[in-house]
């Protein structure tokens, strides 16, 4: 091991000494696996029948980082996945922030803000509205790193096999969503002729918007409706066309035309949710908005491998991850909307005493209410020392060759 990974080992053990990671539910079921500072594999299959046996491994081996299954096995120690006999997992939720767009621009802590955000999203608007979970069945951890998860450990969702947990994913994440059955045409469009302004046919063709007492995507797509064309009613020219990328595609006096006519008939639009009488063109332009530019950003926000994994290793609650030595946190729905892993987070094993470090860049960070603005070597508190070298923008020391353990 380098001086790195030997401090955030001894950090680590500090750790693992006072606190022991709380079982799982139905722990003697699940398969357990690690990663280390001393060594570049992931160590598996392995189970653990009671709490201080996971304690004494703890303590003992000090892994960089801890796994559990989603999966519960009839044995769940066997070495191979065919005789560990699989009899159901949890449904797991995974939110990263690197998944989100425009990651690459964000500071980590500016990712960890907007994840969090994107997880009571999905937690509020598709896992207890949507799907009807009920708040005691869902667990939602905060990963030590990059995200969030939740977890569902509901006796209904435990036999669900893969194509199941697929097609959970694509609903939340509106894939294969046909937005034309949101917005059904009825009637029979006449012959259309060409006019100045576009296709125009009899106002006897007609798109149907969602109504109001609608549940599921039809109330998320009759929302987005609504706010289209409030937008397409009030804002500029400019600013509409460019945040509705479809509309910028079109010439301004269609954009001024639609806006018109909206602004006409919005109310007969929302109270009778149909879009008559405008024409068939304008009719179809909104669809078309509501296609490219509305519903994908209706869409929630899911790693698709891990929820439909059934065998899944997932980070361990009440471990330490091994990128950040940040604790990964259980938390309930009520804690999740004020929780702020840069405070509640850092372990208080860590302690105030000074280390010293050489910063690989300049970085600015708040942890524990401090605000660190570091360049060079400097010394700083070991729990600001164990989180600048887990996430690699520091080394221990001054710099200068390591010279090894001894």
């Amino acid at each position: 091991m380098d001086r790195n990974s030997r401090f955030l080992l001894k950090s680590f053990r500090k750790y693992y000494l006072a606190n022991a990671p709380p079982m799982p539910p139905r722990y003697g079921r699940r398969e357990f696996g690690f990663m280390f500072f001393d060594r570049d594999y992931v160590q598996r299959h392995m189970g653990f029948q009671t709490p201080a046996d996971l304690r004494r491994f703890m303590v003992g081996q000090v892994p960089s980082h801890s796994y559990y299954s989603t999966a519960y096995y009839r044995r769940p120690g066997a070495p191979t996945m065919d005789e560990k006999e699989w009899m159901g997992a949890d449904l797991i939720f995974d939110l990263d922030a690197d998944h989100l767009e425009g990651a690459d621009e964000m500071t980590y802590a500016g990712m960890l803000e907007e994840v969090k955000k994107e997880m009571i999203r999905l937690i509020d608007t598709f896992l207890l509205d949507d799907l009807g979970f009920p708040e005691e069945g869902i667990q939602i951890v905060f990963s030590g790193g990059r995200g969030y998860h939740a977890h569902v450990s509901l006796q209904s969702v435990l036999g669900l096999g893969a194509q199941e947990r697929r097609e959970i994913v694509d609903y939340v994440t509106s894939t294969g969503l046909d937005v034309d059955r949101l917005f059904p045409a009825v009637g029979t469009a006449n012959k259309v002729s060409d006019t100045s302004d576009g296709r125009r046919a009899s106002v006897r063709f007609n798109r149907e918007i969602p109504p109001k007492n609608s549940e599921g995507w039809k109330k998320r797509a009759r929302e987005g409706f609504e706010v289209l064309v409030e937008d397409v009613c009030t804002l500029p020219p400019q600013e509409l066309r460019s945040k509705y990328p479809t509309l910028g595609k079109k010439n301004a006096s269609t954009v001024a035309n639609l806006s018109n006519d909206l602004r006409k008939h919005r109310k007969f639009i929302m109270e009778n949710d149909r879009m008559n009488p405008m024409d068939t063109f304008r009719q179809e332009l909104l669809v078309e908005t509501m296609k490219e530019d509305v519903v994908p950003r209706l869409a929630g926000e899911v790693d698709e491998p891990v929820t439909a994994d059934i065998k899944r290793l997932i980070r361990l609650p009440g471990s330490v991850h091994g990128r950040t030595g940040l604790r990964v946190v259980p938390l309930t729905r009520a804690e999740l909307t004020g929780f702020d892993p840069f405070l509640m987070a850092v372990p208080e094993e860590y302690s105030d005493e000074p280390v010293q470090i050489t910063m690989r860049r300049p970085y600015e960070v708040t942890l524990k209410g401090e605000r660190f603005k570091l360049n060079g070597t400097v010394e700083v508190p070991e729990y600001a020392a164990v989180f600048l070298v887990g996430r690699r923008e520091a080394e221990i020391g001054d710099g200068s060759p390591d010279p090894g353990p001894f």
